[in-house]
Parts: structure tokens; C-alpha cells; sequence
């Protein structure tokens, strides 16, 4: 049936759709120095001309990730019959129906109708969550082109053009850097690793993993600090992100054991009935004399008694309470076999971030030189509180805690802003399934901004209040970022957060209540200790004061005489409906 119906499915699916432009094979970018790269593409730092760009738009197409392998509405419908189970009921119930027995033959075929409707449902869900990954591309693009930057729609990208990169955007396409200054990029859409990557311009060998090449930029990651500029490598479908969807487009499907079970025995039950049948009607005719008309009505009688009309109805109806089941539970079925299919597995292997976890980085812990504070909340939605011993705090009465919290905000280059989710196949929703909070910067400095909300901060009102002057942007060389900070009477102070190893040996005292005292390296050792065996990412703030009116910050003015404000803990924490499950399996497993 498949067969005879193929032309007319084809035609069906394929109405209304353009054809996609081909893309470039994938090349090794990363190993090649800059100035082999520029003369591969034949590009130029000035950018392209306007004659140039026209000419590779229409050899490369537009910028735009291919369309998934779908099809239209009405084929999906018609596919949903394309089953053995299916075919065994409307064989059923047809001759049923050529019988005389309407009542039984209406049941048959509403069930048909049932399973079709339930299958196109599903399946249209799944094609919905397959296409919100073209949605992942940035829809607009800083480039250079003939000698001016512009700013033009992502689309409109080709290969060889400039692109500039601030924190903030979405990288466009896969880009060569050639130019960066303190850039770093979050690259968990491509590798699953929350923490973002700082970029470089230096080629690399040509085996490096993806995860490694910090010279290329890939389209539809996110930069959270810095600046940088970038060759347009690759564009569509022949982007990292373009080659995954490619792969989702050309997923074999495969028959499940149940269907191939139900399969052979349609077979060899039809092959006995069909024996059967034709054995009493010639039986009848041959030996007992009666009339053809009289044994054929008799064979088919036994043919159709013989059909387990039952089985496959009772078949269809499970499988799809299994899948509405599954879709209660956030998971999207696109075929109702695939149900029994799960059944038999027995181990799942994925992957931690974004998927067992939030991806969103939360403070969990603080430590300063008298108190360790837990704080309470998950991700960035900033409700949470501050205890200590159980016990919630009183943050005026904490001097320390509440210029550690300051520090937090001060240093800090991210913004978070709450939005309201419309279309959960585009915007990953709270688990209350209605609003979110989204960040636009570093994780860690997102945990860092929603810690200070949750202690009653407003970050542009604080921003105002003590503006920033000058910065050390964070750089693996030094470990640490420091923000330059005066008040309104000029008074100058500097805020400093990094790796706690190296701000330890900056820091001559530690603040303990209003006053500072010599450092104890050893109590902050076994702090750091005790974070790090709770999994947490541990990170120390400290400050320093600077002469009055002070205009500019050297790395000179931290290498030593800094003090410590106390080290925080965070961790990327695991989903809500992650973790019920794991508790729940942990109680049948355990008891």
C-alpha cells in the first residue's frame, strides 16, 4: 500500500517547499592561521563589497538552517493508517461491514479513526519541537561590508563576511576569530558545558575536539563577555548547529519488536485462514455437494470469525494511553510503537547539564570569616533567603555578608530580567510553567546578580548609586576581574572576585565584622575544602580601597594589600522533575 500511495505522499510533502541551498563541505578552520583563511574564502578585514556579497548569496543561499524531514498535515494523517495493526482492523472491519454487521463494523473503524487522530496529534507535536531548533539562529548581525559596519539580518549572512561580536549577542554562523578582546562564549547548545568558554586567535591542531577549538565561534552560542571579530566560515546547514538538525532530518526509522512480532503473525495467521477457508469451500463443493454461493458465504464466515479483530484494537488502545501517558510527563512520542519499544530498556545514557540539570548556576553556599551562610532558591529566580543554623538571617546586622553581596553586584557585567513564556517549544519555562527569568552574561555572574536581587538589591539602581569608572575584564592569565567604583564625594574603592587560590595570595587580611584582621589561609583552605566536597564551584570576593578620585585601574594596585570578603559556592542545580524521579527510583531501589 506504501508503495502505490508513495507518488502521492511525495507530492503531498514536498508542495510549497523550496529547495535548500548547498552548503560547503565542513574544513578544518581552526588549524588554519588567519591570513590562510581569509585568502581560502578570498575576503578581506574591509569586509565584502555589495557585488561580492550578491554573488555568494545566491552560490551559498541564505544563512537559514534546512527544514527539518517533515511532512504536510495531510500526509501525516494518511500515514497514521500505514500500519499492520491498522491494516488487519480495516480488513476486519470491512468484511464485517460487506456482512451486514454495522455495529461492530462502526466500532472498528472508530477506533481507527482514534488511533489515526491520537498519532497526528503526537506527531505533529514532535515536528513542532523539531523545528524550534531553527529558532536557536540570531536574528540580526554586525558586519562590515564595503569598509562600513552594518548592522543586517542574520540571513543575510554568506562566507567571507566580518562579523563583530559584544556580550550579548548570538553568534550568527561559524565564524574563524581573528580578533578578540576578553571574549568568551557559552557553548552549551553544541556541548552541554554550562561554563562559558574563553576564545583566542590561534589555530590549533586539526583533531581538536569541538569543545576545544577556541579560536571559532559557532553559530547559535551565546557570547557572555567581551568583544571580538570573526570570518564567517560557514553558514545554514553547514554550520556545527546545520550539520545536528541535518542529522535529525535523516533519522532511519526503524520497526519495532512488538510491530515485527504482530507482523509475522498477520502473516502466518493469514496463511492459515486463507488454507482453511479454501479447504472447507472445496471441501463443501467436492464432498458434501453444496452450492458455491452456500460455502463461499461459509468460508468467509470462518475467515472472519478467525481474525482477532479484538487484538489489534486492544493493541492500538494501549499503546495510546502509553503515549498520552509519556506526553503527560513532558515527553513526546512521534509513533505509537515506540511506546513498547521503551519498555525494554533498561539503561539511559545522557548527558548532566541542561538536562539533568537547570543549566543556571545558583549560589548555594558563603563563607566568610565568621559565619558559613546557606542560601536557598534555584536558578536565576531570585526568591530565596539567607541562614544560618536553619535559621534566617538578618541581613543588616551581617556588615560583611551585606559588602560581599555589594561586591557581587558591582563586579558584575550580566543582566537578568524576567519574561513571561508564550510557546514552550522557543523559551524554556520554570517549572511553575509560567514565567522564567533569562539571563544575558555569565552564569557565574548570573548566580552572583540573582544572589544580590535575592537580597533585596536593584542592580541599575545600585549601578547608579556607585558607578563604575574602570575594569580589569577577567582573563585566564590573572585569574580575577576588578571593577573601579566612587561614590558621589569621590571617594574611590575597587571590588575583586576570582579563583580563591589566587586572590588568597593577593590578600594581606580578611574582614571580620566592621574591622580587618590578618588573613587565616588555613581557615579558608578548609572552607574551600568543604565546598568543593559538596560539588560546588567555589569563587572569592574581595575589596580594596583606592585614593581618592582614583582614575584607572593597573595590575599592579592588586598584587598585594587586598582583603577578603569570604568565598561563595555554586553549583548548577538539578531539575525539579529529575530529581523526583531519581528519588523515586532511589526509593524502590533502596526502600
Amino acid at each position: 500500500m506504501r508503495e502505490v500511495f508513495a507518488p502521492y505522499f511525495k507530492f503531498i510533502s514536498n508542495a510549497g517547499r523550496k529547495p535548500e541551498p548547498i552548503a560547503d563541505q565542513e574544513r578544518s578552520w581552526h588549524s588554519m592561521e588567519e591570513t590562510n583563511v581569509f585568502s581560502d574564502l578570498d575576503a578581506s578585514i574591509k569586509g565584502l563589497s555589495s557585488t561580492e556579497v550578491k554573488s555568494r548569496a545566491d552560490k551559498y543561499g541564505l544563512n537559514r538552517l534546512p527544514e527539518s524531514s517533515t511532512h504536510g498535515p495531510l500526509y501525516r494523517f494518511l500515514y497514521q493508517f500505514h500500519n499492520v495493526l491498522i491494516y488487519v482492523l480495516l480488513a476486519s472491519g470491512l468484511v464485517v461491514a460487506v456482512l451486514g454487521h454495522w455495529i461492530d463494523a462502526g466500532v472498528i473503524m472508530a477506533v481507527v479513526v482514534v488511533n489515526a487522530l491520537i498519532g497526528f496529534i503526537q506527531e505533529g507535536k514532535a515536528e513542532d519541537a523539531l523545528r524550534a531548533i531553527r529558532q536557536m539562529l540570531s536574528p540580526k548581525a554586525m558586519v562590515l561590508r564595503d569598509a562600513q559596519r552594518q548592522s543586517i539580518v542574520s540571513d543575510e549572512l554568506v562566507p567571507g563576511d566580518v562579523v563583530f561580536l559584544q556580550s550579548g549577542d548570538k553568534v550568527p554562523a561559524d565564524l574563524r576569530l581573528f580578533h578578540i578582546k576578553s571574549l568568551q562564549i557559552q557553548e552549551a547548545v553544541l556541548t552541554g558545558e554550562s561554563l562559558a568558554v574563553e576564545k583566542n586567535t590561534v589555530s590549533l591542531a586539526e583533531d581538536t575536539e569541538l569543545g576545544d577549538r577556541t579560536c571559532m565561534a559557532y553559530s547559535g552560542t551565546l557570547v557572555t563577555y567581551g568583544q571580538g571579530s570573526g570570518l564567517v566560515v560557514a553558514t545554514g546547514a553547514g554550520t556545527q548547529i546545520g550539520q545536528i538538525s541535518s542529522l535529525l532530518a535523516g533519522v532511519k526509522t526503524l520497526t519495532t519488536p512488538l510491530v515485527r512480532q504482530i507482523s509475522q503473525f498477520a502473516r502466518w495467521l493469514t496463511t492459515v485462514i486463507i488454507v482453511f477457508a479454501s479447504a472447507t469451500f472445496f471441501f463443501g463443493i467436492g464432498f458434501r455437494d453444496y452450492p458455491a454461493s452456500e460455502m463461499f458465504l461459509a468460508a468467509v464466515g470462518l475467515a472472519v470469525a478467525a481474525i482477532p479483530e479484538g487484538l489489534p484494537a486492544i493493541m492500538t488502545i494501549t499503546l495510546s494511553i502509553g503515549v498520552q501517558r509519556m506526553a503527560h510527563r513532558h515527553a513526546i512520542i512521534r509513533r505509537l510503537p515506540a511506546v513498547e519499544t521503551l519498555g525494554a530498556v533498561t539503561l539511559i545514557c545522557s548527558d548532566k547539564t541542561g538536562t539533568l540539570t537547570r543549566n543556571e548556576m545558583t549560589v548555594k553556599a558563603i563563607a566568610t570569616a565568621t559565619d558559613f551562610i546557606e542560601v536557598t532558591g534555584v536558578g536565576y529566580n531570585p526568591h530565596g533567603a539567607f541562614l544560618i543554623d536553619g535559621d534566617e538571617l538578618i541581613l543588616e546586622k551581617h556588615p560583611v555578608l551585606n559588602e560581599l553581596i555589594y561586591a557581587s553586584l558591582l563586579c558584575n557585567d550580566a543582566t537578568l530580567h524576567e519574561e513571561v513564556s508564550q510557546d514552550s517549544a522557543l523559551h524554556k519555562k520554570e517549572e511553575d510553567g509560567r514565567e522564567q527569568w533569562v539571563l544575558s552574561g555569565d552564569p557565574t555572574e548570573g548566580a552572583l546578580l540573582t544572589m544580590a536581587i535575592k537580597a533585596g538589591l536593584n542592580h541599575a539602581y545600585e549601578q547608579k548609586a556607585w558607578p563604575r569608572t574602570d575594569v580589569i575584564p577577567f582573563e585566564s592569565e590573572h585569574r580575577f576581574m576588578a571593577t573601579l567604583h566612587h561614590d558621589h564625594a569621590g571617594n574611590s574603592f575597587a571590588y575583586i572576585k576570582g579563583a580563591p587560590e589566587q586572590l588568597l595570595e593577593m590578600c594581606n587580611s580578611q574582614r571580620n565584622y566592621a574591622d580587618d584582621v590578618p588573613i587565616d589561609h588555613n581557615y579558608w583552605q578548609a572552607q574551600i575544602l568543604a565546598m568543593a566536597r559538596l560539588g560546588q564551584r567555589v569563587l572569592a570576593i574581595a575589596c580594596k580601597p583606592m585614593p581618592q578620585n582614583y582614575p584607572e585601574l593597573k595590575f599592579s594596585d592588586f598584587e598585594t594589600g587586598l582583603t577578603l570578603l569570604g568565598i561563595v559556592g555554586m553549583i548548577d542545580p538539578p531539575r525539579e522533575d529529575a530529581l523526583k524521579r531519581f528519588n523515586s527510583v532511589s526509593q524502590q531501589v533502596y526502600g
